[in-house]
């Protein structure tokens, strides 16, 4: 079945159970494409009954650490998992810098496996590539890729992403203030998946944790796109259903609830809602 599965729905770094951090695949026969690399990446794959020695590209749309902590790990764990390679690394700079960093801190387990297990070098397993804005950043048998600058505050470059399916179209937004570009890129897309910031619940948090820190509450505002603003890029965008991705803030009792994201985005989008939950999975 071909499908779109989320993985992981919560946005921010803060430790949590109720969500994992943001990680999404998209399944296509057999065939694996991994958007975002957040903690609890491989546990998620596991349980979601994907084999990870399908993977065939990863797409990182930024590099906050929600998105992309575990994808060292991820690429370390398929090679242990017997992954044949080769596995497509897409991703902003400086992601190669940071893959090898990561290499190192785990040189001694590779190099150990490699002389007592006759395993492959581990950089037989995946081709890192560091992109900028293309309209064909990435084709196979199965799919074409695009992707697109988007404004992230400071964390710079950020990109979203277009997948075509056949006939099917699908957004990835990453993290992303409201923009006319992104709405261009979305036009009659199937599926926008779209970060979503409640602001009455941020700023309940911050009351609670940095109350009147507004170097704290600046950047989380400025940086993403609040659940009308959401509905408008939906509408604007003209998209068959949108699906709410990165729940900010998620776990919380009062705030992170169906109702509340629904009622939300709703007051300026009356399309197809989708919240998401880890593991949900969309049938294409």
């Amino acid at each position: 079945m071909n499908r779109i599965v989320l993985l992981g729905t919560g946005g921010g770094p803060k430790i949590w159970a109720e969500r994992s951090q943001p990680s999404s695949a998209i399944v296509i026969g057999n065939d694996v494409y991994v958007i975002d690399a957040g903690d609890g990446v491989c546990t998620q794959l596991s349980k979601s009954g994907i084999d990870t020695n399908n993977i065939k590209a990863i797409f990182i749309t930024h590099n906050h650490s929600d998105h992309v902590a575990d994808l060292g790990t991820l690429l370390l764990r398929s090679w242990q998992s017997g992954h044949p390679g080769k596995v497509q690394c897409f991703e902003p700079k400086p992601i190669n810098e940071m893959i090898n960093a990561y290499k190192n801190y785990m040189k001694w387990d590779i190099e150990l496996r490699i002389q007592d297990e006759n395993r492959p070098e581990f950089e037989c397993l995946y081709t890192v590539n560091e992109i900028c804005e293309s309209l064909n950043i990435y084709s196979d048998q199965n799919i074409k890729v695009a992707c697109i600058t988007v404004p992230h505050g400071a964390s710079k470059p950020s990109f979203a992403y277009k997948f075509l399916i056949g006939d099917k179209t699908i957004i990835f937004s990453g993290d992303t203030s409201k923009n006319d570009k992104l709405i261009n890129f979305s036009r009659n897309a199937d599926y926008l998946i779209h970060e979503v910031l409640n602001l009455d619940g941020v700023d309940a948090i911050i009351e609670k944790t940095h109350p009147g820190n507004q170097a704290f509450r600046n950047p989380i505002i400025e940086s993403h796109t609040t659940m009308e603003e959401v509905g408008e890029v939906a509408r604007d965008s003209k998209v068959n259903t949108l699906i709410l991705n990165h729940l900010v803030p998620t776990a919380s009792p009062l705030y992170d609830k169906k109702e509340i994201w629904e009622e939300g985005v709703s007051k300026t989008f009356s399309g197809n809602i989708i919240v998401g939950e880890d593991l949900l999975e969309i049938e294409l």
